[in-house]
């Protein structure tokens, strides 16, 4: 075992080099600037331990990264997760996969970046595949008597020993290597976050409603399908065209189908008109009947995807050949983003599809290493595009890694599993990513309306009706649940995009699973019930830590505790302080667990005694630029508060050359106990809003008179 050679990085952030690795990592291919000054606002940050403890092996195959773990610690991260927040006693072997159904690591984003609840992170920066033993190896000279137990008479065995180490699989090249400073699991995070260039700022539109066409619809279709929106009077913003827009697919054209879409300048345009924007799918295999395919063809691997070619977009000129087709098919008519899918690969026995590691590419790197990184080429080629015309972006993919913070893109998942999804949502706010539990279908009017309720208060609030047609008016016994939770997130539009302006300039995530909001050990003793919990260790009669993976916060102010079809009731862990129910008006107390039993058309969200929430009129779309709508600041309960309120045009990037507000909201509490509230400027002039309205002293969200 040998030490290693820290150096600063930034503030509360050290790096070395282990090895000589590759040029290509996530990092580089991101293009990550750190916001040093955000950074350095942090102050220094500090490690539970000295980076003398790190330290590091190397075997005939690999180089292990050792770090102390203590016994009660616990670790997060690593990427999107579906089965575990906490991957302490777990191996997690993190390579990019589109159908994670076992709990090993493969995922659709496998960031080999950690935090733990003892206040620290480690970044590998890498694009070989990571192993990473998060206290689930015991070296033999390790191993204490004590631990060797009889499984047959002992109810004490245990299958994986209690390790003090956390080990890390590194490949052979080696890797650069960062220690993230703490002391609060939202410091490390917010490191990371700040490391890799902030979080994204969508434009005001993508948080709109979103919503996916049947695969084969063609213009007329579509035409009629948004129509009906206004008609019914549902919100929507982005209108998706799955594959059947291109004039082949699997693979893929990125051409426009003449027989279904025979003048599509004309439909973007009359869509946008009627406050529509317009989402192409696509994946990154070039067909040979593409005028991409010739130019493409040298600059691709040598192996076939589905017959077609998987181009090295790690090359200059293979970007721009990408970029000049869709400047002149898609930008230049007015086309707003992209969903990209199947740029993971599957390994699933009878359907496997992606190009293999050992393929070869014409940059010199092989199918390993480019298929951990396809995801994040694919997102900033198309990021890139958009800069070029000073529009923002904001879209799908299937794939990511390390280093994606400041992408505009949302991860999704051909999975469906209800509960799954909502723990997705948490684990992705450990990793700089985001996630949309998307509806697609239901079993039933139960099932659609807890999905929809969920979906609404997520990152991207989409409907995929690719494969069934399904509407948000399907269920029509449930019509107007669907349509007031649709509304709902069109009134916290504010404050949706003040949450997202926080993770962009502080790296703050939008969306946080409980650790980021709550000490753990704190969690864990408002938390012991002693209940034997429905997980494999629960099944044998053991004491399982409850991980609350099934609530998340939204911003600071509003807690979200979901439902899934079949229960009727459920416990919430409410942080301290006082809490009302946003829609209800009930009072509770906080550091405890609740239970409540909502009626089917409510879903739990706990509001801040104190908040300020910036809500808009909903409507039948987000606000155009230029455009300013009313403002209504709603203030809750009795205690003072404030909020740092943030606008911009919510379109372009001249937020970056300066051209942005924040502008601080305070109420406060007379001695005659009369609310008022002001603002940090004496003139308040925000480009997004034409007059401010307050309430004071909410108990519940006021009615929308709009509805």
């Amino acid at each position: 075992m040998a030490n290693m050679n820290w150096e600063l990085h930034a503030e509360g952030i050290w790096k070395t080099v282990i090895g000589e690795p590759s040029a290509m990592t996530p990092l580089s291919s991101m293009g990550c600037n750190p916001l040093k000054e955000e950074l350095a606002s942090m102050g220094e940050g500090s490690l539970p331990f000295s980076n003398e403890s790190v330290q590091v092996d190397r075997t005939s195959s690999s180089f292990i990264v050792r770090l102390p773990l203590e016994k009660q610690e616990r670790i997060y991260g690593l990427g999107l997760h579906f089965m575990k927040m906490n991957h302490r006693g777990r191996t997690r072997y993190l390579r990019v996969n589109s159908d994670p159904k076992q709990d090993t690591g493969e995922t659709h984003a496998p960031v080999p970046f950690y935090v733990t609840d003892r206040g620290y992170g480690l970044l590998i920066d890498t694009s070989r595949i990571v192993t990473v033993h998060c206290g689930s190896t015991m070296r033999l000279n390790e191993t204490a008597a004590e631990q060797v137990k009889d499984r047959n008479t002992d109810r004490g065995w245990k299958a994986t020993l209690e390790s003090e180490y956390v080990e890390v699989c590194l490949p052979l090249e080696g890797a650069e290597v960062y220690l993230i400073a703490g002391p609060a699991i939202i410091d490390v995070v917010r490191r990371y976050n700040l490391l890799c260039g902030g979080g994204t700022l969508p434009p005001k539109w993508g948080l709109g409603f979103w919503h996916r066409v049947p695969t084969l619809y063609n213009a007329d279709q579509v035409m009629e399908e948004a129509q009906q929106f206004r008609e019914k009077d549902f919100p929507c913003d982005v209108i998706g065209l799955e594959p059947g827009w291109h004039s082949k697919s699997y693979p893929v054209t990125g051409e426009w189908s003449r027989e279904r879409f025979p003048d599509p300048a004309k439909m973007v345009n009359t869509l946008k008109q009627n406050g529509f924007q317009v989402n192409l799918w696509e994946h990154p295999f070039v067909s040979p009947d593409s005028s991409l395919y010739d130019k493409l063809l040298p600059l691709s691997g040598n192996y076939s995807v589905w017959g077609g070619i998987a181009p090295d977009y790690t090359l200059p000129e293979a970007r721009e050949v990408y970029q000049q087709q869709h400047l002149e098919e898609h930008l230049n008519i007015g086309v707003s983003g992209y969903k990209l899918d199947e740029c993971d690969g599957s390994e699933l026995t009878r359907n496997s599809w992606m190009f293999p590691a050992h393929a070869q590419f014409p940059s010199g790197y092989d199918g390993e290493q480019l298929r951990q990184v396809y995801g994040l080429l694919f997102q900033k080629m198309t990021d890139d595009l958009y800069r070029k015309q000073n529009r923002r972006t904001y879209g799908l993919v299937r794939a990511s890694n390390a280093g994606t913070s400041s992408m505009p893109y949302v991860l999704y998942s051909d999975l469906y599993d209800h509960k799954q999804f909502i723990r997705a949502l948490c684990n992705a706010s450990f990793s700089g990513l985001l996630w949309t539990p998307e509806v697609r279908k239901a079993t039933s009017a139960e099932d659609w309306v807890r999905r929809m309720q969920v979906v609404c208060l997520s990152p991207l609030a989409m409907l995929n009706a690719w494969g069934d047609g399904t509407k948000p008016w399907s269920y029509p016994e449930v019509e107007p649940i669907i349509r007031h939770y649709i509304k709902l997130r069109m009134r916290l539009l504010p404050y949706l995009y003040n949450a997202f302006a926080q993770y962009r300039y502080k790296g703050i995530p939008p969306f946080r699973a409980m650790p980021l909001v709550m000490d753990t050990s704190d969690m864990q003793s408002v938390s012991e019930t002693g209940a034997a919990l429905n997980t494999t260790d629960g099944a044998y009669g053991k004491k399982v830590e409850r991980e609350w993976d099934d609530q998340f916060m939204v911003g600071d102010s509003l807690l979200v505790a979901p439902l899934i079809a079949g229960e009727h009731a459920r416990d919430v862990l409410l942080p301290q302080g006082i809490w009302y129910g946003f829609e209800t008006g009930e009072r509770f107390e906080g550091n405890q667990i609740v239970r409540v039993e909502p009626g089917l058309e409510t879903m739990p969200i706990f509001v801040k005694d104190g908040a300020i929430i910036p809500t808009i009129a909903a409507r039948a779309h987000a606000p155009r630029p230029g455009e300013k709508v009313p403002l209504h600041l709603i203030h809750f309960g009795e205690a003072p508060g404030s909020i740092e309120l943030y606008d911009d045009d919510g379109e372009t990037f001249a937020y970056e050359q300066g051209e942005h507000q924040w502008v601080n909201f305070t109420v406060t509490r007379s001695d005659q106990g009369i609310f008022s509230g002001a603002a940090s400027k004496e003139s308040v002039d925000l480009q997004s809003y034409s007059e401010i309205k307050w309430t004071y002293q909410a108990k519940r969200l006021p009615e929308d008179h709009t509805n």
